[in-house]
């Protein structure tokens, strides 16, 4: 294993715990908000305003920006040193703050229109409206401080510093759940105070970044150019990512208008077995992905071709050995957890069935959108974004075809079991092209074998054991210690990298 693959199991265990403190906040925020929020005019007014910056968050700043980002800066600090990477950093900052502040102004003019090509069944309702509108142009600004978050998340990546940024959606989560609870408690509107609490949040989640670029001798003020050429080449590299960002979104709109089609309960079966399987894969899969790009960055900008093959292999391995038990475990238990989880009030036996039965083919595509989360990041690094978008737009025409043709015979079943086939194609062709490119393949076969079939062990047990009362879940830490023990019988290599990490951790502390 070398130093670059070390790397990435620290700072990739540094991300995975950042976000699972998110993620459980987040479950947190969603509980206290529908207490303080409920689900009437109000509200539908918030999650509408909140959408527009979310989705703009999503479109240019969440990956997209950073995976831009990052090789570039890589490149100048190593071929050109701090200084320069530095000045290309405050003309990024400069050309941001300009383009999202003028387009916040044009959001604050046109805020009733862009509210209306998002919800036109609100103008039926002149006050729901006229409350959109109105928090539309208190939350858009936000989009200003979290692009800012991506890039210091960008410059810190690439400095070996990965806990301030992935602690940055906490402070988000945290500001929301004040501001609800103040505007609960003081008699305020919830939604009014919310909105404001995104744009606080969004400041705070700014403020978190300073000290640490500082400690990395990064400053704002200095040298800058809107001529830069690092800013030029990052901008061609972005729009490409734009773009694979835009068809993940358009992916979801076409899978939900395809359950629309389906009888009523449809699209709510594959929400909440999304969400499901959404957990493991934001705190793991992703967090892999965020810890490789910067390491990865840094070998293409050296030119070292082995290592950098060797890296890659090394991250996937990692990913199949953390998501392939956790795919085992959710087609294994998937109808026990469903129950424990949602099965009150309406959502009622039949529901728990239905959701079980999507989650079991959302399951199988698991590791394979895992694994494409770091092909893709290897092409970032070789500052290739075009061959991922066009694998992307392909895989999504899979998507939709093999959805039109499954939901005849397997209704929103067939519609997740599409997303599988999909991104299984996805990850297929990933590793092609990569292979073509660096001429090794990214998989490391021996270790994904292992996995697999140990993986299959414990899903085996889980699904014949008991699956009534607790017993199923009280035996899940069992299932995750044969798993781990028989890992490291079998000397698969991520396991005793993963052991290697602990010991060298815990002789620090």
């Amino acid at each position: 294993m070398n130093s670059e693959s070390r790397k990435i199991v620290k700072n990739a265990s540094v991300v995975a715990g950042a976000t699972l403190l998110s993620r459980i906040l987040g479950f947190v925020r969603d509980l206290i908000v529908a207490y303080t929020l409920g689900a009437g005019l109000p509200a539908d007014a918030f999650f509408v305003a909140f959408r527009v910056p979310n989705l703009m968050r999503r479109l240019f700043g969440e990956g997209s920006l950073t995976m831009a980002f990052v090789p570039v800066f890589s490149r100048i600090r190593n071929d050109r040193g701090e200084e320069a990477a530095g000045a290309m950093a405050r003309s990024a900052l400069r050309w941001l703050v300009l383009v999202l502040g003028l387009l916040s102004v044009a959001v604050y003019f046109g805020a009733r229109p862009l509210t209306m090509a998002i919800a036109p069944g609100f103008e039926r309702n002149p006050e729901l409206m006229a409350l959109t509108v109105y928090l539309v142009r208190i939350c858009f600004p936000y989009v200003i401080f979290i692009c800012g978050v991506a890039l210091c998340m960008g410059i810190l990546n690439s400095m070996g510093h990965f806990l301030a940024p992935a602690l940055a959606p906490c402070v988000l989560n945290v500001s929301l759940i004040g501001s609800s609870l103040i505007g609960y408690y003081s008699g305020y509107s919830v939604a009014l105070s919310m909105s404001w609490g995104v744009l606080i949040g969004g400041l705070l989640q700014w403020i978190l970044q300073q000290p640490f670029l500082r400690r990395m001798g990064l400053s704002w003020f200095g040298d800058w150019s809107f001529k830069d050429s690092g800013v030029r080449r990052m901008g061609r590299l972005m729009l490409p990512t734009v773009l694979g960002a835009a068809v993940y979104q358009i992916n979801i709109l076409l899978g939900t208008l395809l359950a629309s089609f389906l009888p009523v309960g449809s699209v709510s079966y594959l929400y909440y077995a999304d969400r499901l399987v959404q957990f493991p894969l934001g705190v793991f899969g992703i967090a892999v992905g965020t810890a490789a790009l910067p390491s990865l960055s840094v070998l293409a900008a050296k030119g070292r071709e082995d290592e950098f093959s060797s890296t890659l292999k090394t991250t996937i391995g990692l990913t199949l050995f953390i998501c392939l038990p956790a795919m085992a475990g959710l087609m294994a238990l998937a109808q026990p957890l469903i129950d424990l989880l949602f099965q009150r009030g309406e959502f009622d036996v039949a529901a728990v069935g239905a959701t079980a039965s999507a989650l079991v083919a959302y399951s199988a595509g698991l590791p394979f959108i895992a694994m494409s989360r770091p092909l893709v990041s290897a092409f970032y690094a070789l500052e290739d974004t075009k061959t991922p978008v066009k694998i992307a737009i392909f895989c999504l025409l899979v998507n939709v075809g093999s959805g039109v043709a499954l939901m005849q015979y397997f209704a929103h079943v067939g519609l997740a079991m599409a997303v599988s086939i999909s991104s299984a194609v996805n990850c297929l062709l990933l590793s092609i092209f990569i292979y073509r490119k660096t001429g090794g393949l990214p998989v490391p076969w021996s270790g994904a074998l292992k996995s697999l079939v140990l993986s299959g062990v414990i899903g085996c047990g889980a699904f014949f054991g008991p699956q009534e009362g607790w017993l199923w879940f009280a035996l899940i830490p069992v299932w995750i210690l044969v798993y781990a023990l028989g890992s490291y019988v079998m000397k698969s290599h991520e396991a005793v990298m993963l052991v290697s990490a602990f010991r060298r951790k815990m002789g620090r502390t």
